[in-house]
Parts: structure tokens; sequence; C-alpha cells
């Protein structure tokens, strides 16, 4: 049996288990249809053109655990922005983890999607948001159908979120290989603001591929700030697909960081559906050995006087795999458009490879828009420059390295987070510069 199959017939078994008058049935019946007809994106899908699902969909992927284990703090507390007191959304192979989260009702709600999905309070937003910004690709699709638990969070408006909301999905090995998909709905009231870090991290070398959804709606003057950690084992992979849906005179940036996992894919996209939106778009990848990762971005102008910034910084060595494949599209009516793309790379080694596609679609004529790619190695001339100086070659190379990626970090605006992945990257390009960007 394929793994295609057995999903559609693990979703038989779900569909008996789901009240006929949840308000998502027709849209689970709806999703589940998408996903059949189109099953997993191949290569000779443009959009997967360098990215292949092929050697992960040959596991037995186990959909449901069959056992749970208890985690406890000192296993997973290295995970945890620990300098700062923050929200906590803890899943444990899927399943909420209440001793490890810390969650609020009081004058926001950062809770579970079970509990949205369920109770009468919360269907008026259900209606109103899931599924909503979402595209209809397979993945995305196949995701809904299954939707049961991940992070619920509603800002209301006007509210200013006094600390961070972590948002952390734990795999424990329970299984010989599990199959996770998580769904996260973010509703951010007019002129409410909020961060908030997610991480998806393994804790054992089993297997895990993860199907992860996060819709996030900005209403009037809301400010988004939202950060992706990727540094997960080499057992692991990862598809990310977000959704952002901006109204008028809003500030939405996601910073993603991808260190780890054998193959992640990044889909991110955004709507500006409102004048005067501020999109922003960045990402650091240093990856090693035979990791792939794939950000795919798509930034969708429909409305006037808005603006884009992407910037991409990638380092890669041994033999692994980067893509790069960025679009902008601005709209006919979506004049005094500023649009900004850049995507820079450097092979470390002559097996590594990076394929970038940046694209352009523009149908107005008043827009100011650039992208650019670069791809190449390290300055010798620079190098040469800070040997003379007396700098080892190990720490020049960290120092450029450092200097790379500063126009992401410099960026961040939660301090402590800063701190935590300067030394990830130091870590990851095994050197101690001792100082911090």
């Amino acid at each position: 049996m394929s793994f295609k199959d057995k999903l559609l017939s693990s979703y038989i078994a779900l569909e008996d288990h789901l009240e006929f008058d949840s308000p998502l049935h027709d849209v689970r019946n709806n999703a589940i249809k998408i996903f059949e007809e189109k099953g997993f994106p191949t290569k000779k899908d443009e959009e997967w053109k360098y990215t292949s699902l092929n050697s992960l969909l040959k596991t037995d992927y186990s959909v449901y655990s069959n056992k749970e284990r208890n985690v406890e703090l000192q296993d997973v507390r290295k995970y945890f922005l620990n300098e700062i007191d923050t929200y906590k959304l803890v899943f444990i192979d899927g399943v909420y983890s209440s001793f490890l989260s810390e969650t609020t009702h009081d004058t926001l709600d950062v809770c579970l999607m079970s509990a949205a999905l369920n109770k009468k309070k919360y269907k008026p937003v259900i209606e109103a948001y899931f599924n909503k910004a979402a595209k209809s690709d397979s993945l995305t699709a196949l995701n809904t159908a299954f939707t049961k638990e991940g992070a619920y969070i509603h800002i209301p408006a006007h509210k200013e979120v006094e600390k961070p909301i972590e948002i952390l999905n734990f795999s424990t090995g329970n299984e010989a290989a599990m199959f996770l998909q998580p769904r996260n709905l973010i509703v951010v009231g007019e002129n409410a603001h909020v961060q908030i870090i997610e991480r998806h991290q393994s804790l054992s070398t089993n297997k895990v591929l993860t199907n992860s959804v996060t819709e996030i709606f900005a209403e009037k003057r809301a400010y988004v700030d939202y950060y992706k950690i990727q540094n997960d084992v080499e057992s692991a992979s990862l598809i990310d697909n977000t959704y952002i849906s901006q109204q008028r005179d809003t500030v939405c940036r996601v910073h993603t960081f991808s260190f780890g996992g054998k193959l992640v894919r990044n889909n991110l996209n955004y709507f500006q559906n409102g004048e005067n939106c501020d999109s922003t778009l960045k990402g650091i990848t240093i990856l090693k050995e035979k990791q792939h990762v794939d950000h795919n971005t798509l930034v969708h102008h429909i409305s006037p006087n808005c603006e884009s910034h992407q910037d991409y910084k990638g380092l890669f060595a041994d033999s692994s795999v980067g893509v790069f494949n960025g679009k902008i599209i601005v709209e006919k009516d979506a004049q005094k458009i500023d649009a900004y793309q850049q995507n820079d790379n450097i092979l470390i080694d002559d097996n590594a490879t990076i394929n970038a596609k940046p694209q352009l679609e523009i149908f107005a004529d008043d827009v100011k828009c650039s992208h650019g790619c670069t791809i190449g190695q390290f300055d010798e001339e620079a190098l040469f420059y800070l040997r003379s100086r007396g700098i080892g070659q190990k720490e020049a190379r960290g120092l450029m390295m450092y200097a790379f990626a500063n126009t992401v970090l410099e960026s961040v605006k939660i301090p402590e987070l800063k701190v935590r992945i300067n030394k990830l990257i130091a870590n990851k390009i095994g050197v101690n510069l001792g100082f911090e960007l």
C-alpha cells in the first residue's frame, strides 16, 4: 500500500469519530478530495522542480501514535527561550502537553486548536478565518483534512502581548517513523501586536515527516513578528506551509533560520489585501552533508501603496542543496508598490548546489520592483587580508560568514533570541568568535 493510500484509508477511520455537525465537516471532505485528486507533488510540478519527496514517501510512517511518552522538562528545556518569560504551547508527538505549556485566556487566547474546533464560543472565529487564507494545494489540503491539534492564538483589538509566544512541536521516536500534521490559526486584531517563535524538534533519530500549516490574519494596523527556528536532526524532514493575510496599514515580518533537518521545504505566502501593507521575509540557511532546504516564497500585491522586502542568505557545504524560488505578483490596481527581493549564496564546497529562481509578475505600470541573486565562493582577497592580520583561517572564514548573514540578524527584534541564533550559527560553522552581532 502506498503512503497516499494509507492516508486515504486513515481519513475514512478518522471521519467516523468526527461530529457530523462540525463546522469543518464539509471543509475536511472537500480537502481530502483535493489530495486524492492531486496526490503528493512531484518534480513535474514547476514549484517543486528542484525538490523531490520520493525518498521520504518510501517510508512506512505511522499516522497516529499508538502510545504516549512522558517528556520531562529537563529533556526539552534547552529548546525553550529560557532567558525571558514566554507563553508556551508544547506538543509531544502531536498531543498537547499541559505540563510543559503555559497558556492563557486572560484578555487574549493562547490555547489549542482542538478546543477552538469543539467549543461554541470559538465558532465565529473558526468560521470567519479557518482555511480562508490557505491555498488549495495538495499538502495544505491534506493537513486541512486531518486537522486535529495545533496552536490557536487570538489577539483582540488594541492588545499588545507583553511577552512572546512559543509554539514547540516535539517528536519522541515512540514510533519507528511518524507523520505529524500540526495546524495553527493566528488572528491578530486591529492595532494589536504579537511576537511568535515556532520550532519543530525531534528527540530521537527515528524518522519523522511533518506537514505543518499556519494561517496568520493581521487586521488593520496590526503588527506580527514571527520567527521560525529549524535546527532538527538529520532524520527529520519538514514541509512548512505559512499563509499570511494582511489588511491595511499592517506590518508582518517572518524570519526563517534553517540550520538542520534532512529535507526542509518552506512555503511562505503573503497576501496584501489593503493599502500601506509592509511585508518582510528574511532567512538564513546553513547546510552541510546531504541536507536540502527549499525556500518557496510568494508576495501577492493586491492593493496599492504597499511594500515588501525579501532577503535570504545561504551557506552550503559538502553535498548540501539549497533552493530559492521567490515570486512577486503585482496586480493591475496595485500601483505605487515598492518590492525588493534579494537572494545571496556562498558555496563553501565544490559539491554543494544552489538553485535560484527569482520571479516578477507585474501588471501595474507605476511600481518600483527589483530582484537579484548571487552565487559565489569566499572572497580570497578578503580572506587573505584577515589572515595577514594574524587571524587564523577558520576564524577568518567564520568572521566572513557572520558578516555575510548580518543583514538578516540585525532585524531580529527579540534580543534574547538574537543571542540564541548567534550561538547556533557559531556552532554550525564551528567557531567561537567571542562576540555577538
